[in-house]
Formats: C-alpha cells, sequence, structure tokens
C-alpha cells in the first residue's frame, strides 16, 4: 500500500528541486571577443542577472545590448559596436559578444569645492586629494561615486549636519570623446557635543562622567560616541548600552554595543572590547541627513543604561596533554555596589593542579584606568617532584597608561607547604612586586595580528619578615604577525632568573620549570629543571624558553604547523646545552576556540622519539 504523506513529500521535493533550478541553470553563458580585462568582467556581471526565460528571444537580444553597453559606460566606453549571436535552443543558454570598444571618453575638467566649515576640516581636503584621476585620464566612474560618497560620510562622521551638495554633475559628450565631472559641497556649520545625560544607570553618574571620550563644546565625531560605548561595555556593568545624539524628536544617531565595526574605520581602543568596536546604524545615518537645519550648531547626548546581572556564571570543560582532562567553574559579579566595585571567584580542576581563586576590584575615578584590587587563592600541586599546598593573600595598585602599558604595585604573601625533590619546608614570604605589561590582539580568538609583553620584579627579605631573601625578575615576549591571508607566524622568548643566598628557602611556586604545551614542546610538562643528585626535579634558579611556529592555512579553518622549541631553567648562567623539540601540527578553529594537535621530537630525550601535545585555546 502507498504511503500519500511520503509520495507527497517527494512530489513536494521534487517541486521545490525545479523551482530553484533556473535561478543557477537559466544564466547566459556569456562569451566575449574584442576585449578583456575589468570592462569584460563588468559585462558578465550585468549579464549574470539576465535570465532568458523571462523574456522572448528578440527581448533577450535588447537586453544583452543594453546591459553590454551599461557596463561599458561606466569605464568610459559610450559608443561600442557590439554583435551578438545567441545559440539555437530555446530559450537560449549562450551568447557570443563580439565588440568594437570604440573611442573612450577622457575627462576635460574636475572641479571639486568645499563651502562651509568643511573647508577648515583637513579629512575633506585629503578625501578630494586622494581621488586617483587626473584631467587627461580616461573616465571611470566608480571614483567619483566613491567620492561623493566620502564626503557625504565625512559629514555625517564629523557633524555637518546641514550639508548639502550644491553641484554634483557629471557631464559627458560621447561626441567630443569628453567629460567634466563637477561635486560641490556646502558643509554648514560644524555642530558640537552639548550635555550629557544619562539615565537608567545604578553606578555614580560621576563615575561614568569620568569615563566620556569629549566634553561639551568639543566638535562632534561619531567616532568618540563609539569609543564611549566601547567603555561602558567595558566595565562589564551594563547588561545594555545606548548612545545617541539627540538630533530630532524620536530621531537620533544611535551606537550599538554589539555592532560591527563603523564606517568611519577601526578604532584604535584597550581592553578585549576593543577588537569589535561599535558602529553607527543605518537608520541613524539616515536620520542624521533629515536634521533640521534650525536651531544653534550643538548636539546633546542621551545615554540609557541598564544594569547588567548581578550574578553570573560559567562552565568550561577542556583538555591538554599537560594537564589531562580540566574543569572550571567561575562566579562573577561585575558590580555589587553603586561605585561599581566587583568581585570574582575562580575555581580549576585538574589532574596535576587544583586552585581556587578571587579577586575583589575598587575602581578609581577612571575606573578603566584606575584601581584597587584584593586578591585570595589556594592551590594544590602534585606533579613530578613536587607536592605543595599554598594560600597566598595580594593587595595591588593597578594604572593603565595611554599607550596601554599596564603598571602594577603588589604586595603579596604566601604561605607553601611543599616538598620537591624529597626535601620538604614550610614557608612564608612577603614580597613587594612591580610588573609593567601590554598585550594588544586583533580577533582575539585566533588573532591575525598581536604581541604580548611583560616584565616583573619581585623582592623578599627578611627584614620584614619573609622566611626566604630573593631577588625574582620575570619576563616575557611574544608576536603574532600575518603575512598575506594565508601564513602566520607566531614566535615568543620568556626568561627568569632568581638571585638569593638560600634557594632551598624558595618555594616551587616561584621557582622555574620548562617542558610541555606551551613552554618546550617534545618534554613532559615541567620536566626540565636541575635535577638533584637522585635525579629528582629540585626547579631551576633560571629559565629561558623560545619558540618560533610557522602557519599556513591548508583550507577554511583549518591550518598546518612547523614549529621549533628550546629552552631549559638551570642553576648558572648561562646553559651549555639548551633543549631542543621540533614538529609539525594542525590548527582548527572552532566555533569554541582554536585546536591545537601537534606532533613534536625532542632532540635531547633519548628515551623519548616524540611526543603528543594537545590544546585548546589561543595563544594569549
Amino acid at each position: 500500500m502507498k504511503n500519500p504523506v511520503g509520495t507527497r513529500l517527494r512530489a513536494a521535493t521534487l517541486g521545490i528541486g525545479l523551482a530553484l533550478l533556473p535561478s543557477w541553470a537559466a544564466a547566459l553563458d556569456v562569451r566575449i571577443d574584442g576585449i578583456e580585462g575589468p570592462v569584460a568582467d563588468n559585462i558578465r556581471h550585468y549579464l549574470d542577472a539576465l535570465d532568458p526565460e523571462q523574456f522572448t528571444r528578440t527581448r533577450v537580444e535588447g537586453e544583452t545590448q543594453r546591459r553590454t553597453r551599461e557596463a561599458m559606460r561606466v569605464y568610459g566606453y559610450y559608443e561600442p559596436s557590439i554583435q551578438l549571436r545567441l545559440d539555437e535552443r530555446d530559450p537560449p543558454r549562450r551568447v557570443d559578444l563580439v565588440i568594437d570598444p570604440g573611442p573612450r571618453v577622457t575627462i576635460e575638467r574636475l572641479s571639486f569645492r568645499l563651502a562651509g566649515d568643511a573647508r577648515q576640516d583637513p579629512p575633506f581636503q585629503e578625501a578630494i586629494d586622494a581621488f586617483p584621476l587626473s584631467e587627461g585620464d580616461p573616465l571611470v566612474h566608480a571614483p567619483y561615486d566613491r567620492l561623493r560618497s566620502r564626503l557625504a560620510n565625512l559629514a555625517l562622521e564629523r557633524g555637518y549636519f546641514d550639508w548639502r551638495f550644491t553641484d554634483r554633475r557629471m557631464e559627458v559628450r560621447p561626441f567630443a570623446e569628453s567629460a567634466r565631472l563637477y561635486l560641490a559641497l556646502d558643509s554648514g556649520p560644524r555642530y558640537r557635543f552639548g550635555e550629557v545625560t544619562l539615565s537608567g544607570s545604578h553606578i555614580e553618574p560621576d563615575r561614568l562622567r569620568n569615563m566620556l571620550t569629549f566634553a561639551p563644546g568639543d566638535p562632534y565625531l561619531a567616532g568618540e560616541l563609539a569609543r564611549y560605548n566601547q567603555r561602558l561595555g567595558q566595565t562589564r556593568w551594563f547588561g545594555s548600552i545606548t548612545v545617541r545624539p539627540r538630533l530630532l524628536e524620536g530621531e537620533a544617531l544611535q551606537v550599538d554595543e554589539e555592532d560591527a565595526p563603523g564606517w568611519w574605520g577601526e578604532l584604535d581602543a584597550s581592553g578585549e572590547a576593543a577588537d569589535t568596536p561599535p558602529r553607527l546604524e543605518t537608520a541613524a545615518v539616515d536620520a542624521a541627513a533629515a536634521v533640521s537645519r534650525r536651531g544653534p550648531p550643538e548636539v546633546p547626548v542621551d545615554v540609557t543604561l541598564t544594569p547588567a546581572d548581578r550574578h553570573q556564571f560559567e562552565v568550561g570543560v577542556g583538555y591538554a596533554t599537560d594537564v589531562g582532562p580540566r574543569l572550571r567553574f567561575a562566579w562573577n559579579q561585575p558590580w555589587i555596589n553603586r561605585f561599581g566595585h566587583s568581585l570574582d571567584h575562580d575555581l580549576f580542576l585538574s589532574a596535576p593542579e587544583q586552585r581556587f581563586a578571587g579577586v575583589y576590584a575598587m575602581p578609581l575615578d577612571n575606573p578603566l584606568r584606575d584601581s584597587y584590587r584584593f586578591q585570595y587563592g589556594f592551590r594544590h600541586r602534585d606533579n613530578q617532584d613536587t607536592r605543595s599546598l599554598e594560600a597566598t593573600l595580594e593587595g595591588a595598585r593597578r594604572w593603565e597608561f595611554e599607550n596601554h602599558w599596564v603598571q602594577t604595585l603588589y604586595v603579596r604573601s604566601t604561605f607553601e607547604d611543599f616538598t620537591q625533590g624529597g626535601e620538604s619546608e614550610q614557608v612564608v614570604i612577603l614580597y613587594p612586586g612591580v610588573s609593567w605589561s601590554r598585550t594588544r590582539t586583533r580577533n582575539p580568538t585566533f588573532p591575525t595580528w598581536g604581541d604580548r609583553q611583560r616584565i616583573a620584579f619581585e623582592v623578599s627579605d627578611g627584614l620584614w619578615g619573609s622566611d626566604a631573601d630573593f631577588l625574582r625578575v620575570t619576563g616575557e615576549s611574544h608576536w603574532i604577525r600575518m603575512f598575506g591571508e594565508d601564513i602566520r607566524l607566531v614566535t615568543g622568548v620568556e626568561f627568569g632568573a632568581i638571585e638569593t643566598d638560600d634557594f632551598n628557602k624558595v618555594p616551587p611556586s616561584l621557582r622555574f620549570f620548562a617542558g610541555g604545551d606551551r613552554s618546550v614542546r617534545g618534554y613532559a610538562y615541567e620536566s626540565l629543571s636541575p635535577r638533584n643528585e637522585e635525579g629528582r626535579l629540585i626547579g631551576g634558579q633560571q629559565l629561558l624558553t623560545a619558540s618560533a611556529e610557522l602557519q599556513r592555512r591548508l583550507t577554511g579553518n583549518w591550518w598546518g604547523a612547523a614549529f621549533v622549541d628550546t629552552g631549559d631553567a638551570f642553576e648558572e648562567w648561562a646553559p651549555e646545552d639548551l633543549n631542543t623539540g621540533a614538529g609539525l601540527g594542525v590548527r582548527w578553529i572552532s566555533p569554541v576556540g582554536p585546536i591545537r594537535f601537534d606532533i613534536a621530537h625532542p632532540f635531547d630525550d633519548e628515551d623519548n622519539a616524540w611526543r603528543i601535545h594537545f590544546a585548546i585555546g589561543p595563544e594569549f
């Protein structure tokens, strides 16, 4: 017995397939003789949309002629001779074009003028100066259209809301093989920022005003609204953010937090949110174009905010050959009072290491740049020849400078009960430190460009009650650069040194170890360090590692990699031999982040010919 439902489904599927067929099968196959390059490509583009099934044969011939002439006209060919022949099928599927382009129109005169305040605003003149055509050049329409759009966009970006084109003409004389291009912009006055009104915020208004990137009376710049929106987003205080200049009742230019980069170009902003800056909505641009020409040239700004969730939770599961399976649980409170204080908790579990930590942050007048931070943490380690139970308290003062370097002054207190290389100790260490760091990336998930620098100095002394005297210096520098679209270079170097008279009192958390997924591949995690007479790892007083990796796109989100790592932890400068590993790997940019799979050969390990490394997450 037949299944009527199945029959209807098959019939419907066939009908859908037949209905979709013309969309790809009906396009004409175009053969062109007599002209090539961009002009021929443009003709094919114009004819791609011609569906011969929608017209009679005679109409197809006429449409082909018309569209071909239109495609050539934008390149200055106004009097071509076109012969065409359609194949014998009905409807036709192929057209042969024999084209004599004829004379090409050249530019006889260029006249671009500015009026209003834009005459003294350099970007407008720069746009005109960048026009690629000169008098005597063949006419091409596209640069003129781009200049017209660029001047209009500049007017909106830079606050010339009364702008208009007083002349916008392209006079073409095919009989004289000449063209005259005219474009005149009257910008009117430039508007300035007015009063900023905040609504819906649960945070002290003064803190938000201190983050403004402009002041009332400054010349209007759409990009400044985007920057302010970014800064508000980086605080994590708000669930939604709307920054809009008040142009007309019910109409405004609007910057939305989650939108892609704006048409005014990329913003150089610090923080993670800098890699996806906001933009002006298209509807807002239309609103600006319709702004009233009455009233003083001032634009009040309305900022509408809603609080972020007070409690946020995150669970992560991962795997790396260094630590095996790992679990992370985070409980974040992005704001706990009207001053914007925050409290974050983090639990990390893996076989060799378990830790629980928290950070209480107290932002100051400039919340993104200046803050106090108080941290606590507990950690248990059981790896190789290291057994350690650690508790830490830290107070820090953080500054971020205009060049995006971050300076941190801190005082840390650590209690550690450890056994390293068979030797056991309990120590209490109080040590101040200072660090300078900077991280810059584009596309943080899989950076196409980025670098990270950090250097830190820490000192401990019995004068203030520490059980160990030492000076500890650490530093790192990592770089990511793209060459073209398919070649990616990742390099890095790390170093460290401890100056002390009693190394046995320095806990394992401050000693140096090398080897593993993010150190010297080809060697086990933290397996490179000096050993005692029994062959047990004791950790190093110095550290030096370096890595170079060249990646090439294989297809889509798949990349191949070749790398060389070298380095060691050692007792004295400089080591006689560094341990080196090299190998090949594969990278897949998955929805949850890059997945890295490497096979590395250790050149200085006689017991192992190769080692597999597997990890999830970006380089930094």
